[in-house]
């Protein structure tokens, strides 16, 4: 292979000389422009660098109001103690204790949202597990007239605005007991 075959080659080359225990040649230097345009004939005589302004502390903390410029209070040479005060202060301003309508979780979901009486009695649950006491039904005294039918809309059950959330009826099966036909007597057979 060529000497400036690419990378890979080079690479491959320093490898193997390497692991032979051999010198290992000089990198070449990277393209580059001409030192001449890289580094000025003439270089301007240096400025002296200016004095470091002290880091603030706590005392500087307190003068602090909103307006400020809290930055040299988070740089990262400053002390925790001294930084974590700047931020207290920066963040007591009213400015940030508005709220923006997308909290969400904000609410206190601790409080209980009762279910209104009306809505308790529809539940068959409720009424199972005594949270509301049982509904009668009003005895029927008559029957109707013998010529008047009931239409088929008055025996079904009221309107409800959303049939995909009506409450079913419970259908409590009774006590528990035998099951038909697991014990020795099962149909009235001898």
């Amino acid at each position: 292979m060529a000497q400036d075959s690419g990378f890979l080659a080079r690479w491959s080359q320093r490898k193997v000389q390497a692991r032979q225990g051999g010198e290992l040649p000089e990198m070449p230097a990277p393209l580059a422009a001409p030192a001449a345009a890289v580094v000025p004939a003439e270089a301007p005589p240096a400025a002296p660098e200016p004095a470091t302004p002290p880091l603030p502390t706590l005392d500087d903390v307190t003068q602090l109001t909103g307006d400020s410029d809290f930055s040299r209070f988070v740089a990262p040479e400053v002390s925790g103690e001294v930084r974590n005060a700047a931020l207290k202060k920066l963040f007591s301003d009213p400015h940030f204790n508005v709220m923006d309508g997308l909290d969400t979780y904000i609410d206190d979901y601790n409080k209980p949202d009762p279910l209104p009486a009306a809505m308790l009695r529809q539940m068959a649950q409720a009424a199972y597990l005594g949270l509301v006491s049982p509904e009668t039904e009003p005895a029927q005294t008559g029957t109707p007239a013998a010529g008047l039918q009931l239409a088929p809309a008055a025996v079904m059950e009221p309107h409800d605005e959303d049939p995909d959330l009506r409450l079913q009826p419970l259908h409590d099966p009774g006590p528990p007991g035998p099951e038909p036909g697991t014990g020795g007597n099962a149909g009235g057979q001898c």
